[in-house]
């Protein structure tokens, strides 16, 4: 379970600075930035879902 976390935080962080990379090569005149920023936010989207879902089904606890 942690390595699914680190691997999607890390394709979170890639999606955020493509969208940087787009947003200063292209200078706002295509839709690869917010096609990035997306994909981001749907990334973001399934690691919550994935850690809610994980936590009421009892793979990781709230305990330390």
């Amino acid at each position: 379970m942690r390595y699914l976390v680190i691997a999607m935080l890390a394709l979170i962080l890639l999606s955020l600075g493509s969208a940087l990379f787009y947003l200063i090569k292209d200078r706002g005149q295509s839709t690869r930035t917010v096609k990035a920023l997306t994909l981001r936010v749907a990334l973001s989207l399934a690691l919550f879902l994935i850690l809610m879902g994980s936590y009421y089904f009892g793979f990781i606890t709230g305990k330390l």
